[in-house]
């Protein structure tokens, strides 16, 4: 698949390779967050070998369609407007790689089970909260640092072999020609981060027997890693001695591509939902910890922020597949649930999908819609969803406001699920706080285009290049249905801790680990 809109000839562009875990993209973009051109292939896990527990991600298949999509776009274009490339994808996930830059071991991917043994195994040794006043983050089976561990007891002489660990941006830089490297975006997804220090904590490293020497230099989102070497020119049409700059984590790079302001919120929607503050500092406690809180390194240095992940459109995305088809148009569904009233006649949702997760976390509850009577309908459930998932949403505004001691005078939404108006409306009614959305589609790779026009100068700071932006933004305040929430979120906050016990017996959890 590729687009474009018009090209002017000598234009300045930066090429973004947008890596996500569903589709894989190279998009062009000008210093004013236009889309010259992009080009996407899909993207999946495989199995590693004939096992069907063991996921990974073939990392030869992933850069040659990467290099398709970039001969796609440069196709349309001169490869001479093309003045820096740079990489953002998802967190979690990286590999060894020996001295000639080839993988000792295939990518572990943060979907395969293979870690949540070693993840429970982890925290009966380990004190979750300790772990999270060091790195910030929550005990989760998708972390790095749980991905080494079971290298090194599973299949130590890839440790050995590989004498650096890159994530999953760099891997991907290696191979454009850049220099090993790590960059904090990342690290701060491991596990094995110091959020007080931005750097490794040796505490961290020492439990998971790891040497801070298998990882590479330090640098951040902006720096100038290498240039495109001639192997790497012939296989993407990029020209050779293009800078690459040092990308990161994809989360990160929409947060500073939203255009948010510091009293802010910032949501981006998508399968996954991951609520936003961008801040100064952060002093970790225990509401933050039983909330459900993960701290991640910004782009910018001197700057944390706090999140909350959740369960987002991936919600809709399995209710259009059970009671829909996965054909059915998300316009008719949307327009049919508009005629639900709030409350949705008596039907309610749970939204916690995924367990270990979202605000309910400590609850360790599972998806649930409670009410269904004989005259229940798909609309009714397709509305009490959009709704849980609003309650949800206001249960991680609290919790943020209370770790941070900041309230958000506003949200701004970013990602797929920005562009369901429905949710929007019910967000703000949900919340009582105003909704922004913006004309601009593509969050993620217009903050990584800024900070790549910055690292090459074009820009004096990261700040500059985003206020130069015109993101048409567009805004929808809470409206009449708030009291009525406001009851009903009431009523939403009582079903978790009263489902814990039922989801807490054996059989729930042995299907969870399963």
């Amino acid at each position: 698949m590729h687009t474009k809109s018009a090209y002017v000839e000598d234009e300045e562009a930066v090429l973004v390779f947008d890596c996500g875990a569903t589709n894989l993209r190279a998009i062009a973009m000008t210093s004013s967050g236009r889309v010259i051109a992009q080009s996407s292939r899909p993207n999946d896990v495989s199995l590693q070998g004939e096992r069907d527990d063991l996921l990974v991600w073939k990392m030869d298949e992933i850069w040659s369609k990467l290099c398709s999509c970039s001969r796609d776009v440069l196709r349309r274009m001169e490869a001479a407007s093309i003045k820096a490339v740079t990489v953002a994808t998802w967190g979690a996930d990286g590999a060894p790689v020996n001295r000639k830059g080839d993988l000792a071991y295939p990518i572990i991917s943060w979907k395969c089970p293979r870690t949540v043994p070693v993840a429970r195994q982890f925290s009966q040794h380990v004190s979750p909260w300790h772990v999270f006043e060091v790195t910030g983050y929550q005990i989760m089976s998708i972390n790095t640092l749980f991905k080494l561990i079971w290298l090194r007891e599973h299949a130590p002489s890839s440790l050995r072999r590989g004498n650096i660990w890159l994530m999953m941006p760099a891997l991907i830089a290696h191979r454009l020609g850049a220099k090993p490297y790590t960059e904090p975006t990342s690290a701060s997804t491991t596990m094995a981060f110091s959020i007080s220090e931005r750097d490794w904590s040796e505490e961290m490293l020492r439990h998971a027997r790891v040497d801070r020497m298998l990882f590479p230099r330090w640098v951040e989102p902006g720096d100038v890693v290498g240039e495109v070497s001639s192997r790497a020119s012939r296989q993407t049409g990029l020209e050779a001695g293009t800078p690459i700059v040092a990308g990161g984590h994809d989360t990160q790079f929409a947060i500073a591509g939203s255009g948010a302001r510091r009293e802010e919120a910032i949501l981006s929607s998508g399968t996954w939902e991951i609520l936003a503050m961008r801040c100064d500092s952060f002093s970790p406690t225990r509401s933050a910890f039983n909330g459900g809180v993960m701290v991640e390194a910004d782009v910018q240095q001197g700057i944390l922020d706090p999140e909350v992940l959740m369960m987002g459109s991936g919600v809709l995305e399995w209710i259009r597949s059970a009671f829909f088809g996965k054909t059915a148009d998300y316009s008719e569904m949307i327009a049919a649930a508009r005629k639900v009233p709030p409350g949705c006649r008596g039907v309610s949702m749970l939204p916690s999908f995924v367990s270990d997760s979202g605000p309910n976390r400590r609850y360790h509850t599972k998806g649930t819609i409670l009410g269904i009577g004989l005259n229940t309908g798909k609309d009714e459930i397709y509305r009490a969803a959009i709704e849980g998932l609003s309650f949800q949403l206001r249960q991680a505004l609290e919790v943020l406001a209370v770790s941070t001691g900041l309230r958000p005078k506003g949200i701004r939404v970013v990602g797929g699920g920005a562009r369901n108006e429905l949710w929007n409306r019910v967000r703000a009614d949900v919340t009582g706080l105003p909704i922004t959305i913006t004309s601009v589609s593509e969050a993620t790779v217009l903050g990584a285009c800024m900070t790549a026009f910055t690292g090459i100068g074009r820009f004096k700071s990261l700040d500059e290049g985003v206020r130069s932006i015109d993101f048409g933004s567009s805004t929808i305040k809470p409206g009449e249905n708030t009291e009525v929430y406001d009851e009903l979120y009431n009523e939403y906050l009582k079903v978790p801790p009263s489902l814990s016990e039922y989801y807490s017996r054996g059989d729930f959890a042995r299907e969870e680990e399963a």
